[in-house]
Order: C-alpha cells, then sequence, then structure tokens
C-alpha cells in the first residue's frame, strides 16, 4: 500500500479527521493509556513479595548491600548470591546476567531500605512495586510515541490500539505484578528508546542520535538478552517504514552489532557458558524424562499454546513446570496445527517484508523472541512462562491493531464506526481490567498465589509444593490458631501431591517433615527429612531441621526422665540417632540406663562421651560408679 493511499484511508477513521479533536492529540491518548495502566495495576502497589523475589531481592546479599553491592552485582551471576548460600553450583544453562534490574533494587534498598535488624526485608516492597508499574508505563508511552510518530504516523488509530492491547493484556499482570520480572519490563522500555533514537539518527544524522541510540541498547542488553534481536529487527524496520535500501538498512545496524559483540565478551566473561552439566532436577530441566522425539513435540506443542493465551488469556498461573504439562509426541493434531501455523507464519513475514508491510515487522518480532524462549536454541530452565511472551506480545499487539484498523476502514458509516470502536473497546478493556486486578491481587504474597494457582495448575510439582509450604505459613499466623491442624493438613496434602508427581523433590520432602514437626509425628518428620537428605545431602535446611528435631527428642526425654525412665530413654536413643556427635545427648542417655540400671548401655554412653570430650567429668564419675565388667 502506498503512503498516499494509507494517508486516505485513514481520514475515515474515528478521532482522525481533525487536529482540533483533543481525543486524537498524543498527550491526551497518553494520559488516557496512563490512566488505564494505573486503574488496572494500583492495587499491586501494596503487594509483598512472591515467587523468585525472595532469591533475587531478600535473600540477595548484594541488593541488602545497596550502593556497596553494585558492583558485585555488575560482575557475577544474578542467581551468584542464592547459590553461595545452598552450597550450589551454577544450575541453569547459558547462566543469568541481567544486572541492569538487579542494580535497581540495589539503589531502591539504599534510599529506601532500613537495617534488616530494625524491619523486616520487605519494608522496601511498596516502592519497588510501584516503581515496576512506573517502568511499565514509561515504556507504554514511549511505545506510543515510537508507534505514533514512526510506524504508524498516519495512522494514529492503529498505533494507539495497538499500545492498548499491550497495555492491558491480562499475561502481562506476571512481569509487573512480579517485581523480580522488572528485568522483562526494562529490557522493553530500553528495546523502544533505541528504536526511537535510530529513527531520530536517520532523520537528523546526528551522530548524538547514534550515540544515545548504541547506549540504550547497552542497557536493553544488560537488562535481558532478548535484544539481541535488534540486530535484525533495526534494518528491518528502516526497510519498511523508511524505504531504505536493504544494504543501507544493514549498514546502519552494524555499530548496534559491534555493541552486541561487545556485551556477549562481557557477558561470557563473567557467567561463562552456564551449567555444564544436565541439570538432574526436572525443575530446573524441563524435558529430562522426555524422549528426543518427545521433547521436540513438546516444544513445538507448547508454542500453540502461547498463541492460544495471547488470545484467550485464561486461566493465568505463574508455573507451567513439570508435571503441568503432558509430553507430546507427533501423532498429536496439536503438534501439527503448531506447525502449520508457525510456518505460516515465517512465510507470511518473508513475503510481507519484500512488500515493505509492517505486519512484516510484527510477526517477526513475535516469532524472534518466541524463538528466544522456546527451547529449541538452548535450555531455559521451565517449559513455558507468560514473562516469557511479554517481548512477543507487541508484535501480536501491533497485528491485532492493524486488522482491527482493517475492520473499521470496511464499515462506511462514521456513527457506526465509532459505536463499534467504542463499544469493542469497552468490553475489551473492562474483561482485561477485571482479570487483570484480580490477578494482581493473586500476586499478593506466596501463599495468596500459590494456593490459587494449585487450582488451575493441579499437577504441577512445585505449585503444589509451594501451596503446601503456603498453608503451613498461614498455619503459623497468630488469627489462624483455631484452624491451625487444618491448615497443616491441606499442606500436607498439597505437599504429598508434589513428592507424588516428582519423587526427588527435596522442598517436598523438607516441607512434608516440618508439617509433620508441627503435629509432633517426630517419625514421620524424620522419615521425610531423611528422603530428602537422600536426593540432597548438602542441602543447609536439612542439617538445621535434624538439629531442631534431635533437640526435640532430647528435651522430650528430659521432661519425661522424673517420671518415666524407660520413655526416656526412647527419646534419648532417638536424639543420638539423629546427632551421634552431641555429648549431652550421650551423657544424658547414660544416666537414664544407669538408673534404668542397664549398666552396659550407660557405660557404652558414657564412654561415647568420652570419646567426644575426654575432660566430662561427671560422664568419668559416672565410668567409675558403674559395678565392675
Amino acid at each position: 500500500m502506498s503512503r498516499q493511499k494509507a494517508k486516505k484511508e485513514t481520514h475515515s477513521l474515528p478521532l482522525e479527521k481533525s487536529g482540533t479533536n483533543t481525543l486524537s492529540d498524543f498527550k491526551m491518548q497518553a494520559l488516557i493509556l496512563v490512566f488505564i495502566g494505573f486503574v488496572f495495576y494500583a492495587n499491586s502497589f501494596w503487594n509483598e513479595y512472591a515467587l523468585d523475589d525472595g532469591i533475587v531481592i531478600q535473600k540477595n546479599d548484594h541488593v541488602q548491600d545497596g550502593f556497596r553491592g553494585i558492583p558485585k552485582i555488575l560482575s557475577t551471576d544474578a542467581y551468584e548470591s542464592f547459590y553461595r548460600q545452598m552450597g550450589a553450583k551454577q544450575q541453569l544453562s547459558g547462566g543469568r546476567y541481567r544486572p541492569l534490574s538487579v542494580v535497581t533494587f540495589a539503589v531502591e534498598q539504599q534510599i529506601f531500605g532500613s537495617n534488616a535488624e530494625v524491619k523486616p526485608l520487605d519494608d522496601v516492597a511498596f516502592v519497588r512495586h510501584f516503581m515496576n508499574v512506573i517502568y511499565y508505563l514509561l515504556s507504554i508511552v514511549f511505545l506510543f510515541y515510537l508507534l505514533r510518530n514512526y510506524i504508524f504516523k498516519e495512522n494514529h488509530l492503529v498505533a494507539f490500539v495497538a499500545c492498548l492491547i499491550f497495555l492491558i493484556h491480562p499475561m502481562h499482570t506476571e512481569v509487573v505484578a512480579n517485581v523480580k520480572s522488572r528485568d522483562e519490563i526494562l529490557s522493553f522500555l530500553f528495546i523502544v528508546l533505541t528504536f526511537i533514537s535510530v529513527f531520530k539518527y536517520r532523520e537528523s544524522k546526528s551522530v548524538s542520535k547514534l550515540l544515545l541510540g548504541l547506549l540504550f541498547y547497552f542497557l536493553a542488553l544488560l537488562s535481558k538478552e532478548y535484544a539481541i534481536t535488534l540486530i535484525v529487527l533495526i534494518p528491518m524496520l528502516l526497510f519498511i517504514v523508511l524505504k531504505e535500501s536493504f544494504l543501507k538498512s544493514i549498514l546502519v545496524a552494524l555499530p548496534f552489532l559491534a555493541v552486541a559483540g561487545i556485551y556477549l565478551l562481557i557477558r561470557f566473561n563473567i557467567v561463562g557458558a552456564g551449567a555444564k552439566f544436565e541439570n538432574p532436577d526436572v525443575l530446573n530441566n524441563p524435558y529430562l524424562y522426555a524422549t528426543k522425539p518427545e521433547k521436540l513435540a513438546t516444544k513445538i506443542e507448547v508454542l500453540l499454546r502461547y498463541i492460544k493465551l495471547l488470545f484467550y488469556p485464561t486461566p493465568l498461573s505463574s508455573d507451567y513446570s513439570y508435571n503441568t504439562i503432558p509430553f507430546a509426541n507427533f501423532g498429536s493434531s496439536a503438534v501439527w496445527a503448531s506447525i502449520a501455523i508457525h510456518v505460516s507464519l515465517f512465510v507470511a513475514a518473508v513475503i510481507l517484508f519484500f512488500k515493505r508491510n509492517i505486519l512484516s515487522f510484527a510477526i517477526t518480532f513475535y516469532l524472534l523472541h518466541l524463538f528466544l524462549i522456546s527451547n529449541l536454541i538452548f535450555n531455559v530452565g521451565a517449559t513455558m512462562g507468560e514473562r516469557m511472551v511479554y517481548h512477543s506480545s507487541f508484535g501480536f499487539a501491533i497485528a491485532i491493531a492493524v486488522f482491527i484498523g482493517w475492520i473499521l476502514q470496511k464499515i462506511s458509516s462514521e456513527q457506526t464506526k465509532k459505536i463499534v470502536a467504542v463499544s469493542l473497546g469497552c468490553i475489551v478493556v473492562i474483561w482485561c481490567g477485571a482479570k487483570t486486578i484480580n490477578r494482581n491481587a493473586e500476586w499478593k504474597n506466596d501463599q495468596t498465589l500459590f494456593i490459587a494457582d494449585a487450582q488451575v495448575v493441579p499437577n504441577s510439582a512445585l505449585v503444589n509444593g509451594n501451596a503446601g509450604k503456603a498453608y503451613i505459613d498461614l498455619s503459623e499466623k497468630p488469627e489462624n490458631k483455631a484452624q491451625e491442624k487444618e491448615l497443616i493438613n491441606k499442606g500436607i496434602y498439597h505437599l504429598k501431591r508434589s513428592v507424588s508427581i516428582h519423587d526427588k523433590y527435596v522442598n517436598g520432602y523438607l516441607n512434608i517433615g516440618v508439617a509433620y514437626f508441627k503435629l509432633k509425628d517426630y517419625d514421620k518428620a524424620k522419615e521425610n527429612w531423611d528422603k530428602a537428605k537422600k536426593n540432597y545431602p548438602n542441602n543447609p535446611f536439612i542439617k538445621r531441621n535434624m538439629d531442631l528435631l534431635g533437640a526435640t527428642f532430647f528435651n522430650e526425654g528430659m521432661t519425661v526422665g522424673s517420671k518415666n525412665i524407660p520413655e526416656a530413654i526412647v527419646w534419648l536413643e532417638k536424639a543420638v540417632s539423629i546427632d551421634s556427635t552431641n555429648v549431652e545427648y550421650w551423657y544424658n542417655l547414660g544416666g537414664a540406663c544407669f538408673t534404668n540400671k542397664d549398666f552396659g548401655k550407660a557405660r557404652i554412653a558414657w564412654t561415647t562421651t568420652l570419646s567426644l570430650k575426654p575432660d566430662h567429668a561427671q560422664a568419668q564419675q559416672g565410668i567409675s560408679a558403674l559395678p565392675p565388667q
């Protein structure tokens, strides 16, 4: 379509007939977008932390160090602090070098945080959630500027609709309401700013605009690796929108290619190639149990699931890990439908590219970012995730906006156009608003999120495990004292379900043990902690829990000792079975056996005491008081 023809057609669209109409003004439309965004996400301001926020923010030593932690954030893997605390090696393929968002967390901690000894570590949660919404809305405003002034400069309605669709899409709740996902928001924001700078550079030929674009591009890469796609998307956009020659478009992208190369060198120097072994945990290696054909078929089928959620975003879940999505095979119609759709999209993108049609850019933007998270290149550590198609959804939003604009052009009556546009817009905005606001509330904290998601993805080992832990946490709240046992039993139900799905799920066994410990069923607590230890011997929580169990057995033995010596001996024997190096456990076991006239056991207990602490005076006295052998 020629520019002249496009201009002639856009005069028939609503809100485009006169510059005097304030509703068609950039500032007014931008304010409308910002207002809708605040309405959609205002209830997330009071949320706490959820999902991975703990390991990225609360338990991240470098974030908690504020400004002092920034050099370490810039020079280590995003999960370095967590791995170190867990005594683990890097677990994820490719590593995670996304320092920019983590730097913003450290800055917020420095400015708004307090000493963890004075206030809990979530005292900055409000600020972080507020800033996530601010960054999100900034990206929308700049996106609207880009679309209105450059890509759809002769069709402002399509620019507005594309931004509106992107803004209100319920799949974005995970990105906005989950603080950790700020890396997605900042990545997209700086990608948009890079595009704007490139257009300004081509307009003015100003080197400063080019340098600014290169800076924004580097910041986009520091936010998340997705910006690597701009090496393709920048020349493509110039070729389609500015009608520049193919060669000139590629030449403009060369400085950005150089920046990408510098970033990759920095990244590789800091995190290397990531984990050098296949992760043995199916929760981080989702296709571990699948055959090669099943792996490929399932990865292809998942792409179709993304399309379904983009068109109809319900139900939503924070997790799609094992065993939420059954392994597929090439006998599945869904797999072949996915192949047909995505091959068709690729072919359409190529054909439309040579026609300089903006839909080619939209499709390519969608497919390139989808390809990065598809598991077809490398294992991203998850089967799928709503946050993962955040970038791709921009391509989807453009395509839908163009389609809506095309439909409205087919309506000859101006009045009918306005009625259809306003009615459809109100219905979609209200539905998406209700969905988003409700989902924000579910992201309140781990308890609300996981309990809600356990109803949506009942076959997820991780969600059931987290829901079980959530119920246990709820049982500890003073206001839930009357329902304490009921909540613990609900927790046990979900935790048992989690380990039945994934029999090597360490956290599942750990928390089942905690639940039984609270119910004072200590034998079952030990049984489950032993299972956890078998799968992860060096887990720091196992030693802590076992030490607590040993102390509990000891205290029980000492409590009943004055009334029932044989029972006390049983408890004390359990204590030394938990911690065979504890001097006091052995000494008091010897005393109980001596009182019970079991001198053989008393001798063994006190001899062990002295082997651990040769100068233990009471044990020496006890040995001397024993009758000769």
